[in-house]
């Protein structure tokens, strides 16, 4: 069954996709239904907004994305960029720009993905707006937080000595979009009854398909009493994201090769795809874990904390980034990761 958009319109459509959504946070005090939601500011903290706009053909692929996956997807990469502040998320808007060949049934799935990140964080949809458009799918999500102002964690507290952690692993991410378009490639001249070979590789197409933000590093900062000086999500890849801490912290760093953190399943891949893994888990990006650090009187809290690894230090700015290899080899580090407005050879 197919019901075609219009035959709703665009509140319509919204009325829609939002029956039944019911606020969780108190700070929400009106949602969807006005010209504008109304949030209340908790006393004693400070609000955190950050967007995303997200388009098909350049930040996802409808052929092998499913549209549920996508919703989710959306809404999660939001929440991150809330934690990595060291704040929480409470509230997004969600607007659209859909074309003709989007039905209602499309959508209903895309906003069942957003509604489900919602639940699973704790975070209220509050209002967002359709629109006609020519090019495909985009999505563009805002989302709000907040934080106490004295626990807010920006990009350019960095201090030399400081510790350098990561949360999770890296690589994953990226290894499942490149099987994915392998698959894919496989896949366009066959059948229909051929079927994609995922085999082993499951947790690959997880952290591509459906990344989570990391609340739980973030609590578990909190219950240690540890306050990073400097944190960002890997959205772009971790020596992109290295290097926007250094800059605006105005300090260097030395990352040890031999401590990056990497999936079994990643390295297995990047061996099928004749691939350095140490560059994929460097230059990836869409991991969405937490790069932070610490001070190093922190040390013992935060090398004993499950899902956090140590990968080197913060230097004076005069001895650059760079990364130590396995055989002890020092090269400069390059942002070599995701950059959407990079122009294609």
């Amino acid at each position: 069954m197919r019901t075609e958009i219009s035959t709703l319109g665009e509140f319509g459509l919204i009325r829609h996709l939002t029956e039944g959504i019911e606020p969780q946070q108190p700070s929400t005090r009106y949602g969807i239904g006005d010209d504008a939601a109304v949030i209340a500011c908790p006393a004693g903290k400070q609000t955190l907004i950050t967007t995303d706009l997200l388009l098909e053909g350049v930040h996802f692929d409808l052929t092998y994305v499913p549209l549920k996956h996508l919703g989710y997807k959306s809404a999660v990469v939001n929440f991150s960029d809330i934690y990595a502040m060291n704040g929480t998320p409470t509230q997004i808007t969600v607007s659209l720009g859909l074309s003709k060949r989007f039905s209602v049934e499309d959508m209903e799935e895309l906003y069942a993905g957003i509604r489900l990140a919602c639940e699973d964080y704790g975070v209220d949809i509050v209002g967002g707006d359709t629109t006609s458009s020519m090019t495909g799918l985009t999505i563009s999500i805002t989302c709000l937080g907040e934080a106490e102002p004295e626990r807010i964690v920006y990009r350019n507290g960095a201090k030399e000595s400081d510790l350098i952690c990561v949360s999770g692993d890296l690589g994953a991410a990226y290894m499942g979009l490149q099987l994915l378009e392998r698959e894919k490639v496989a896949l366009s001249g066959a059948g229909k009854e051929v079927q994609p070979d995922f085999a082993g590789k499951e947790y690959l197409l997880e952290r591509q398909l459906k990344p989570q933000a990391r609340r739980d590093i973030i609590r578990r900062l909190a219950e240690e009493q540890v306050l990073p000086t400097a944190m960002m999500d890997v959205s772009d890849g971790l020596s992109s994201e290295l290097l926007h801490i250094c800059t605006q912290s105005k300090v260097g760093c030395r990352v040890y090769e031999e401590h990056i953190p990497i999936d079994y399943q990643t390295a297995v891949m990047a061996e099928e795809l004749n691939m350095n893994v140490t560059t994929c888990a460097l230059n990836g990006g869409e991991d969405y874990e937490l790069l932070f650090t610490v001070p190093i009187a922190d040390y013992e809290k935060v090398s004993q904390m499950e899902g956090i690894r140590l990968i080197g230090h913060v230097t004076k700015a005069e001895l650059g980034c760079a990364l130590i290899t396995r055989d002890g080899q020092e090269f400069e580090l390059k942002a070599q990761g995701w950059n959407p407005l990079q122009e294609k050879e």
